[in-house]
């Protein structure tokens, strides 16, 4: 199955331009790197939400260079692509609430994500259920973000099975949901370092290492006192 090109280099208004044109086209297996060339995705209007959703057998991804990117624009781009393995590299610094939300969701294959989530400002539901369930995923994308708002990474790494570290996270101070149930579900998941020194946000944390590896390292910041223990804090058995 062969794809149109689709040369458009910019984009004009809020729209959702190409959404869902591929959901659910269960044969198609490849496509052209160079297939989404537009650079500024800033309009918004879920741009490419749900492009490929349910892809089956879809094996490569197209690049996906915009630096600047608007509200929904990725959301559930490959969600069920069971059969991808690498993610394209993502080097947006400009980011919009939601622009990440489920965008490899149930990508059971997915093994390689490179370092590709650059931005230092993560804003609200941006990363939420990102990976989720991407039972093959061992290694994890850098984080370096130090600002982090409103569920910002909720769930994102929700039952990713094969994951045994996560990335560094720099952010001190914590918001509402950010972290909740980010971890959830890695049950060989034995390694975190988070610098947070202020968790005071409502159910920052909730629940965020459920279900993680009996036994592994937690390295904090050194002027932190106020973790708990358990599913909510500081994982049980783990050497901090």
């Amino acid at each position: 199955m062969n794809v149109p090109k689709l040369p458009a280099t910019s984009i004009s208004g809020i729209g959702n331009i190409y959404q869902l044109m591929f959901s659910g086209c269960s044969k198609l297996t490849t496509v052209p790197s160079d297939l989404l060339p537009i650079m500024d995705l800033s309009g918004g209007g879920a741009m490419y939400g749900g492009m490929f959703q349910d892809c089956t057998s879809l094996i490569t991804a197209p690049n996906l260079p915009a630096t600047t990117i608007g509200l929904r624009c990725y959301q559930d781009m490959f969600k069920g692509c069971t059969s991808l393995t690498t993610a394209p590299e993502l080097p947006a610094t400009t980011l919009a609430n939601y622009c990440y939300d489920n965008m490899f969701r149930g990508c059971t294959s997915l093994i390689n994500v490179q370092n590709i989530l650059p931005a230092t400002t993560a804003p609200n539901y941006c990363y939420r259920m990102m990976f989720g369930g991407c039972t093959s995923l061992t290694t994890a994308p850098e984080l370096p973000a130090t600002t982090v708002q409103i569920n910002a990474y909720q769930q994102m790494f929700y039952e990713c099975t094969s994951l045994t570290t996560a990335p560094e996270l720099p952010a001190t101070t914590l918001t509402n949901y950010c972290y909740d149930r980010m971890f959830y579900g890695c049950t060989n998941l034995n390694y975190i370092k988070c610098l947070a020194t202020n968790i005071s946000a409502s159910n920052c944390l909730y629940n965020w290492v459920y279900g993680v590896a009996p036994t592994g390292t937690f390295v904090k910041s050194p002027i932190m006192s106020s973790w708990t223990i358990g599913d909510s804090g500081i994982p049980t058995g783990w050497v901090v």
